[in-house]
């Protein structure tokens, strides 16, 4: 399926306007009634979250390629770098009302479990003169405040921390004042006295008080601001620091310290600001007037977490606990490489518990018979019981070798502090190669039994992280086959000299055997359907950006073939367009746990292929990546993900559907029909009462 240059198919979607999409299914969380009170302003704060890395990440990223040339379009609708940034302040603007109005019934509901978060407007007499001693108090010495002039320039305004702003006047004279809210010596929500059911965070305290900070002026206008600042800073280290006599390590350590002072890319503010504040801070910050975006609702959303330790023992106000078990295909008391040897196991996160893959890794550092462990790390823990696994092993005398990704974004100094760890205990660390991420999870247990080599490899869709295990929905697939082990083993090979696979027999390895494989499986399931038999494909992933593939999907549909895709996030591909998408289906399942697992099905029952994979079908995962998708070959476990597979397309509680308008809605639930939340369902699967 070809198109002209520039022709704008209607089955295109843009990717930012994709995203947003997505961020929107993230707020009607927080409105579903269904979900409980407390677990709605968790999807609030995710809400807003994902908009600030969205702004650090990709909006500037979009506004960097604007200041060097605007005349470049993005590929699917040709929108130029201006346009795209137009289309998003517009609709984040919207999407910023409809979260104050969400925010607002939230903090409404509240009042009958004795919690109000209040402004100066809710306070009775006695309360605001306790506030305003415990204002001059406990905050007042502690401020910096300051007035913007020729002796006081503007000071640097951290990323994503809240500040006091206001205009003042003084003989006829207006200046602007400045002062933070933010830091490590107040705490952000603070109970109103004597009424121990009344809060208020402390930027609206400082707000409120301000005329005090600043006694001999007059305040005009006043509001509160929070700055948003580029991190796109993803760029090749060794050309920055190719004539520094300093390690890999250090230069990403100089990275992120460049990373904090980029520009601002947003201003929030949360007060009506006088026009001429506004134009005097986009000035200093570097912004225009479009990059400045009014909230009603804080600016900054994560106290919601200390209401909700407030109402812990308000258990109808939270999720159903949930325990991650041990999967039912495992006995705890035996060998889990022994296990492993007699049969591939498959691990679904987070309903079944991490716990016996890291049990594997603490055999594997004890077994005398073991030689070696290889392994790739992306994102782990805080206190990571892989690394520690790790450790371990290298103690016993193993060979560990690890591929530690320090370019894994925003998680750069947590890969840092564990490499050196690592190799201080005597792993052998390796980081990747030049311009590539290593993204893959794979891991190699090398050991010999009856004299023979053997391994055993796990390969799955996520980190290695103990954490997100319990919060993401991922796959994780042991197994002792020694086809699969091989060209595992090539793939730390190749990585540890700087290589990319070239070819592979079994596992797709991007960047060059795996967009091109995906491809071929595509058209052979277009052979079928030409042969006239049934051609199908499911795939599972977080989004879909791949023009190539896109394009391979849409000529599928167009022959033909059935198409089932669960995408959770951005989709540039418009389902059920007539003549180019009619034959394919885009659901996106967002519900308590993230959805992350990526499953690649090709061909119906009787003929089907099955991959599990670290791998978006982006074009940074397909082709500038490292990325591993393993096959399955146990016939147990390909009926196993097809029925996962299956129960997600039937969600009609957490899943949405893309009509041909590439606008997202719930399905319409009919008399008698089954109720099914997948996520909920995998979970009753777990604790055995679902066979």
């Amino acid at each position: 399926m070809k198109e002209n240059k520039n022709t704008v198919l209607p089955c295109y979607d843009n990717r930012e306007l994709s995203w947003l999409k997505f961020n929107e299914r993230v707020l009607e969380e927080a409105e579903d009634e269904r979900v409980p009170l407390c677990e709605r302003l968790t999807f609030v704060n995710i809400f807003s979250t994902n908009l600030d890395e969205f702004f650090r990440v990709r909006v500037g990223s979009i506004y960097d390629q604007m200041l060097i040339s605007d005349k470049k379009r993005e590929n699917k609708t040709y929108m130029t770098s201006s346009e795209q940034l137009e289309s998003i302040y517009k609709n984040t603007k919207e999407l910023l009302k409809k979260k104050d109005r969400v925010y607002d019934k939230l903090i409404d509901k509240l009042k009958p479990y004795n919690i109000q978060v209040v402004g100066f407007d809710k306070l009775r007499k006695e309360e605001t003169q306790y506030m305003e001693y415990y204002f001059r108090t406990n905050v007042m010495p502690l401020l910096s405040p300051q007035i913007i002039g020729k002796k006081h320039p503007f000071p640097f305004l951290n990323n994503q921390e809240i500040y006091a702003v206001a205009l003042v006047s003084n003989k006829n004279r207006e200046k602007i004042c400045i002062v933070p809210c933010g830091g490590s010596m107040f705490s952000r929500l603070i109970q109103v006295f004597p009424n121990k059911n009344k809060y208020m965070l402390i930027e609206e305290v400082i707000l409120h008080f301000m005329p005090q900070i600043f006694e001999n002026y007059n305040v005009e206008s006043k509001s509160l601001i929070r700055i948003t600042r580029n991190a796109d800073i993803d760029i090749d280290i060794d050309e920055i620091f190719a004539d520094e006599d300093i390690s890999y390590r250090e230069s990403m350590e100089e990275l992120i310290r460049m990373r904090k002072k980029l520009c601002p890319i947003r201003m929030e503010y949360s007060r009506v600001l006088d026009e001429k504040v506004i134009k005097s801070l986009c000035k200093e910050l570097g912004l225009n007037k479009k990059q400045t975006f009014y909230s009603k609702a804080p600016l900054e959303l994560s106290f919601v977490f200390k209401i909700q330790d407030i109402l812990r023992n308000n258990r109808e106000l939270f999720f159903k606990r949930r325990v991650p078990q041990i999967s039912k295909n495992i006995d705890e008391n035996k060998s889990m490489m022994e296990q492993i040897e007699n049969k591939d196991i498959l691990l679904s996160y987070p309903f079944e518990s991490m716990t016996s893959f890291i049990n594997l890794l603490k055999e594997a550092a004890h077994n005398e018979n073991v030689v070696s462990i290889k392994m790739t790390l992306y994102r782990v823990a805080k206190n990571s019981q892989v690394v520690e696994a790790l450790i371990d092993a290298a103690e016993h005398g193993k060979e560990v070798v690890v591929m530690v990704e320090l370019r894994a974004r925003f998680d750069e100094q947590n890969n840092i502090e564990w490499s050196r760890r690592m190799e201080d205990a005597g792993c052998r660390i390796i980081y990747g190669i030049d311009h590539t991420k290593v993204h893959s999870k794979i891991c190699l247990i090398t050991y010999t039994k009856d004299n023979k080599v053997k391994h055993i490899s796990q390969i799955g869709t996520g980190n290695y992280n103990e954490k997100t295990s319990k919060l993401y929905t991922d796959l994780s697939l042991m197994t002792a086959n020694e086809e699969i082990a091989k060209e595992v083993g090539k793939v730390f090979n190749k990585i540890c000299m700087e290589e990319v696979m070239e070819k592979t027999k079994h596992l797709l390895v991007s960047p060059k055997c795996m967009q091109n494989k995906i491809a071929d499986l595509i058209d052979g399931e277009i052979k079928k359907v030409e042969e006239g038999k049934e051609g199908y494909i499911g795939m599972k992933f977080n989004s879909l950006t791949d023009k190539v593939l896109i394009e391979k999907l849409i000529e599928a549909s167009q022959k033909g073939v059935k198409i089932d895709l669960v995408i959770r996030g951005i989709c540039c591909l418009i389902a059920g367009v007539k003549g180019y998408t009619e034959n394919i289906t885009v659901k996106s399942i967002v519900g308590r746990y993230l959805e992350h697992s990526r499953i690649y099905i090709f061909g119906t029952e009787d003929d089907r292929k099955i991959y599990i994979s670290s791998a978006d079908l982006m074009t940074r995962n397909t082709v500038r990546r490292v990325e591993v998708a393993a096959p399955i070959y146990d016939e147990n476990i390909k009926k196993r993900v097809s029925k996962m597979f299956g129960i997600m397309l039937q969600d009609n509680i957490k899943g949405r559907y893309m009509k041909s308008d590439g606008k997202y809605y719930r399905p319409e639930i009919t008399e008698g029909e089954i109720l099914t939340d997948s996520q909920e369902y995998f979970f009753e699967e777990a604790y055995g009462k679902i066979e």
